[in-house]
């Protein structure tokens, strides 16, 4: 990686990825694959939960690892680390991370090319300013990918960005995911009905483009409300937002409003 934000060490606590490079009946010397020569070691005793009887029947050469830091000498460029302190979630999530951080290399040198620049061009003049706004290169080429003017909005601007816009589209799959709750909706006015469907249209509208929102009659007086978004957080915010607008939209002295999680029969 050319940015020039790149650390010479890690942090004691951080999760790293390594390559395992020699195993003794002692420890395991491994690479650390994110921090340019450097190197770390895992004794035996934090190799595996229990006792260790065979290391080599826990760690092979060669082998990719996730390890926790647990401590940083850099005077004697030592790092000690640990393979047992980390569990399955954060060994894929730091998997996933590192694979990430390649991609949004590979992605950058595109965008670089697109536009004339070297890659170290490209970090110098937006890739750092990128990195230190929303914490990773990937990141930034998936909020482009979802909507460019998260970027504009934030204050970048320039030539490149038509050429970052098109790199990102090209190239990520942005995950959406899925929420429901159900509402029990009555009104007794006159014109109920058509009160009834206006508020439920009402609750389909969303600030956002990447955001679909839905109600769904299942059986009166009962509807199911799903919502569609990047994360869980922002589907969360958004079906809150389309209850609320239903219920202060239906709330009448002669109406029914209630929201369920959970179908009830």
């Amino acid at each position: 990686m050319v940015s020039d934000i790149i650390k010479e060490y890690p942090n004691e606590g951080e999760l790293v990825v390594c390559t395992v490079k020699n195993v003794q009946n002692f420890g395991a010397f491994v690479t650390l694959d994110e921090y340019k020569n450097k190197e770390g070691f895992i004794h035996i005793a934090e190799v595996a939960t229990g006792w260790v009887k065979r290391i080599k029947n826990h760690i092979k050469e060669k082998q990719k690892v996730v390890c926790k830091v647990l401590s940083v000498d850099a005077k004697k460029n030592h790092i000690d680390l640990s393979l047992k302190r980390v569990n399955e979630h954060q060994k894929r999530d730091k998997i996933q991370e590192w694979k990430n951080s390649h991609k949004s290399e590979k992605f950058l040198e595109m965008t670089a090319e697109k536009i004339g620049k070297t890659v170290s061009q490209a970090y110098s003049e937006f890739g750092n300013d990128l990195i230190k706004k929303y914490g990773s290169l990937y990141a930034a080429f998936e909020e482009a990918a979802v909507d460019i003017n998260t970027l504009k909005n934030d204050g970048f601007k320039g030539e490149w960005l038509d050429a970052f816009e098109e790199t990102a589209k090209q190239n990520i799959t942005i995950p959406f995911v899925n929420i429901k709750g159900y509402i029990t909706v009555q009104s007794f006015h006159p014109d109920g009905i058509k009160h009834i469907k206006e508020s439920l249209l009402m609750g389909e509208k969303s600030e956002y483009d990447d955001v679909e929102i839905k109600v769904k009659y299942i059986g009166a007086p009962k509807y199911v409300i799903t919502v569609k978004a990047p994360d869980y957080k922002i589907a969360e915010d958004e079906l809150k937002k389309a209850v609320d607008r239903i219920e202060k939209s239906i709330k009448k002295e002669d109406s029914v409003f209630e929201f369920h999680r959970k179908l009830e029969e």
